[in-house]
């Protein structure tokens, strides 16, 4: 019988499929549950957490703007003030404005994003639990992906099966029912990833993610400094309340968004 082979054939894909992603997603998820005790989170931490190297550039920028000693102008470009960076990271920003002191924000922002500063920083965080791995990420995304294409494949082997000559002994809703079991593995192993391992894989760890919800527990009244700065960290973009800086980040797109 032609459906029985196509059925094994699609257990095997979907088998497989599901298996990598759920090896990929306890790999990710595997670290030490005393991971980032007494650790305080650093605003530009806290930043590389929620959004990556290029939500650090973003919050820098917004930092050194909101001291003056940067100016983002709402056509997308930006001009250094005060040339002295008091940081690692903002040294990296001015020199990815470069020595004329003026540039587009958003090869900027790339550029600050990739610098040497940004990328000791994950690499901290990674090894104190914090962080996801770059290899850990791409598992996981990788192993979704896989689960997608079996889907898609025990659905063709399926209907390929339904379109073969039906025996007496075997109805063809029966058939159906034997390949709706393997699509259902594929679609809810794709349910659980998206509930389960979405929310925490693409930067921060499970440790990560708690010292973020501390942060934000801990942070001052509305109208402190270093609120507006978690929020931009933790947020980005979309949470700087000024006119003029969100206009001044909207040309920002052809680098890649958050």
């Amino acid at each position: 019988m032609v459906w029985v082979l196509l059925l094994l054939l699609a257990w095997t894909v979907a088998g497989a499929a599901c298996t990598r992603l759920c090896l990929a997603a306890v790999r990710a998820a595997a670290v030490d549950e005393n991971a980032g005790q007494g650790h305080d989170l650093t605003l530009y931490e806290a930043a590389f957490l929620s959004g990556g190297p290029r939500r650090v550039a973003d919050l820098t920028m917004v930092s050194m703007a909101r001291q003056r000693r940067l100016v983002l102008a709402r056509t997308g470009w930006a001009t250094v003030v005060d040339p002295r960076g008091r940081d690692e990271m903002e040294r990296s920003v001015i020199g990815a404005i470069g020595p004329e002191g003026q540039s587009r924000i958003a090869p900027a922002r790339a550029a600050a994003a990739a610098a040497d500063a940004v990328g000791g920083l994950a690499n901290r965080l990674v090894r104190a639990g914090l962080a996801v791995p770059d290899g850990a990420r791409t598992t996981v995304a990788t192993g979704v992906r896989q689960v997608r294409v079996a889907a898609v494949a025990v659905l063709a082997l399926g209907v390929t099966a339904l379109l073969v000559p039906a025996t007496p002994d075997m109805p063809r809703n029966l058939v159906a029912l034997w390949f709706a079991l393997p699509l259902a593995l594929t679609l809810s192993c794709l349910a659980i990833a998206r509930v389960e391992v979405h929310p925490y894989s693409r930067w921060a760890s499970p440790a990560g993610q708690r010292l973020l919800g501390a942060l934000a527990r801990r942070a001052g009244g509305p109208g402190d400094d270093r609120t507006y700065l978690t929020s931009v960290a933790v947020r980005g973009i979309r949470a700087v309340g000024e006119p003029d800086l969100r206009a001044a980040f909207a040309h920002r797109e052809q680098y890649g968004r958050d």
